[in-house]
Order: structure tokens, then C-alpha cells, then sequence
């Protein structure tokens, strides 16, 4: 418990300081950030990060995770989506190249991993860029925390009702909507102190679909580690397992918020 308090204040401290000087120490940050969590999905698969695939797969997470400001000055005559499906033809051709060493049902995890993290972290980077990003980003970051302590504390005075006990035993119905209630709380004492949204429709509409999606991300998590039999998805953080266990519900909220134009 002592190493799980250390090195969740230290970690904690370093990405909040990192979120307000924003820029470029952010951004390289993130791709760090991004670049562990990639290699940690490819380890649950038992795909190597330094074999072709590996870095390969790594390159293909990297063109979806760069920012436009970044790229486009040096490519813009070349789209993302043309990017994204180069990679496509060159992972089917390495089945056929490798006589199925490298097997279409690893193509298919490598090309939904590098989707799931180079769009998740992508659109952090791009929120935190963008004009209000660094309340963008706290705002966002509060919910999560309000929703993940919600479900926590609602879930060990009242909880009964097993949420999805086949993916997550612990987690509760009356957890998760406690854990949407103390978002929806914090939310609109967030906006009341640093009004971002002009609507109060916009900010209890915000507010829930970033408490039950940042849930679904962690249940997505969940799964994943479940299905591949291992505890944590790494180990750099002491007491706190991998990047994924703990960014698994934001980088799940960003692309659905960006979707739906809420940031």
C-alpha cells in the first residue's frame, strides 16, 4: 500500500505539472505514454516489440497517435485514412510472406490495438492543443476520477447487484451509478467555477457519457486482461500495474467525446 500512495502522488504530480506547461514536453510525453501501452498490449499477445511485427505495429500506432500540426506540413498530400490502409495491405502481406507465422487473427489485434491507443492518446494530445485544452483536459480528467471514487465508495456501503461479474467481480450496478452521480456533481461545480460550456444541458450531457463510457473503457480493459490471463497489462508503475490499467478509461472517453463534437 505505501508503494502504491508513493507512486501514485509522484505520477500524479508529474502528469498534472506536464498537462499545465502543455506543448511539446507534453505531447513527447503522451507518445511515451502511448508508445509503453502499445508495447504492453503487444506482450499480452506474446508478439515481441522488437520483431517486424512488433515495430511495425508500433509505426502503425505512431501514424494514427502524431498530431495534424505535426504531419501535415511534411505530408499533406497524403490523408491519414490512405496512411491506414497502407499498413492494412503490408500486415495481410506479411501473412502470405511469413506462410502464417504472423496469422490474420494477430493482424486483426495489432490493427484494433494501434486504433484503440494512437486515437485514444491522439485526441488527449489534440484537446490539450486546442483553445481552453488544458480545462478541456482537467475537466474530462475530474469526471474520471469523480466517477472511479463514486463507484468505489457507493460501491463497498451499498453495493449488491454484480455489475458484470464475468469481467469484473467487484464492480457493482449501485457502484456505477454512484460513480455517475459524483461526476455529474463534480461536473457542475467544475463548469461553475470555470464555466467552459455555455449550456447546462451541454455539461450534465458530458458529464454522464464520460462517466459510463470512461466505465465501459475500464470494463474494456478488464476483458482484455482477462481474456489474455494476466493481472495488470505491465508493471511501470509500482503498485499500479501498466499505463493501460491506469489511462484504459481516458484514452476510451477522448475519441467518443471528439465523435460526438463535444470537445
Amino acid at each position: 500500500m505505501k508503494e502504491r500512495i508513493i507512486t501514485g502522488v509522484i505520477a500524479g504530480l508529474a502528469f498534472i505539472l506536464l498537462i499545465i506547461i502543455g506543448g511539446l514536453p507534453f505531447t513527447l510525453f503522451i507518445m511515451l505514454l502511448a508508445s509503453i501501452a502499445m508495447i504492453e498490449l503487444l506482450r499480452m499477445k506474446h508478439i515481441s516489440p522488437f520483431s517486424i511485427m512488433g515495430i511495425l505495429s508500433l509505426l502503425f500506432m505512431w501514424v494514427l497517435l502524431i498530431p495534424n500540426q505535426w504531419i501535415e506540413p511534411y505530408i499533406s498530400h497524403i490523408n491519414r485514412t490512405e496512411l491506414f490502409l497502407a499498413f492494412i495491405i503490408i500486415f495481410l502481406a506479411i501473412t502470405v510472406i511469413s506462410k502464417n507465422c504472423f496469422t490474420f487473427d494477430e493482424v486483426g489485434f495489432v490493427i484494433i490495438s494501434s486504433v484503440y491507443v494512437g486515437f485514444g492518446f491522439r485526441f488527449l494530445i489534440e484537446t490539450r492543443l486546442a483553445e481552453l485544452g488544458l480545462w478541456l483536459v482537467f475537466f474530462v480528467l475530474f469526471l474520471i476520477w469523480a466517477t472511479d471514487s463514486g463507484a468505489y465508495f457507493f460501491g463497498r456501503a451499498i453495493g449488491k447487484r454484480k455489475l458484470w461479474p464475468d469481467i469484473s467481480p467487484k464492480k457493482t450496478i449501485e457502484g456505477s451509478i454512484g460513480g455517475i452521480g459524483c461526476a455529474l456533481a463534480v461536473g457542475l461545480i467544475f463548469n461553475l467555477l470555470v464555466p467552459i460550456f455555455d449550456s447546462l444541458f451541454t455539461v450534465v450531457l458530458i458529464s454522464i457519457v464520460v462517466s459510463i463510457v470512461g466505465q465501459l473503457g475500464d470494463l474494456v480493459e478488464s476483458a482484455l486482461k482477462r481474456h489474455y490471463s494476466v493481472k495488470d497489462s505491465g508493471n511501470v508503475l509500482p503498485g499500479h500495474g501498466g499505463i493501460l490499467d491506469r489511462f484504459d478509461s481516458l484514452i476510451f472517453v477522448m475519441p467518443v467525446l471528439y465523435l460526438f463534437h463535444f470537445i
